[in-house]
C-alpha cells in the first residue's frame, strides 16, 4: 500500500460519557432520551464513552482528499494500549465533517481508543494517537 495515498488523520477526540472521568475527559451524568420526562424509576445509565472527531482534509502525501472519497472510520479500543481488541466501524464518512460515536457497555477501568479512516479505494491511515477514559461504577 502506498503511503502517498494513505489518508491523513488528524484526530482531536472529545471524550464523555458516565461512569467516571480522567483528567482529559469530561463526565456527566445524562438519562438515554428514553427515559427524560419520565416520572417512573429511573436506571442508571450506561456508561460510554463518545468519541468526535473530524474528517482529514489532507492525504499523507499532503494532496487535498474530497470528502467523497472518504469511505469508513475504524474505532478501535479495549483495556491494554498495546490490545485494541474491540471494534466498531463507522461507514457513512463521507456525510458529514464532524463525526461522533457512543461506545457502550464499558466495563470498569480504564479504555483506550484509537481511530482510522479508510477511504473508497480501500487505503486505510495510521492510527490516531491513543486517548483514554476512566470508568468505575
Amino acid at each position: 500500500m502506498s503511503q502517498a495515498w494513505i489518508a491523513a488523520f488528524i484526530f482531536g477526540i472529545l471524550l464523555t460519557g458516565c461512569g467516571g472521568g480522567g483528567s482529559s475527559e469530561s463526565a456527566s451524568s445524562r438519562l438515554p432520551d428514553s427515559q427524560a420526562g419520565s416520572s417512573g424509576p429511573v436506571s442508571a445509565p450506561e456508561r460510554t464513552a463518545v468519541l468526535s472527531w473530524s474528517a482529514p482534509l489532507t492525504r499523507v502525501n499532503g494532496e487535498s482528499i474530497p470528502m467523497g472519497e472518504l469511505d469508513k472510520y475504524v474505532i478501535r479500543y479495549g483495556q491494554d494500549t498495546d490490545n485494541l481488541s474491540e471494534k466498531v466501524v463507522v461507514t457513512n464518512a463521507a456525510t458529514e465533517a464532524e463525526m461522533s460515536y457512543e461506545v457502550g457497555g464499558l466495563g470498569n477501568g480504564t479504555w483506550y481508543f484509537t481511530i482510522q479512516v479508510e477511504d473508497i479505494n480501500g487505503l486505510i491511515s495510521e492510527p490516531s494517537e491513543v486517548v483514554s477514559k476512566s470508568v468505575s461504577s
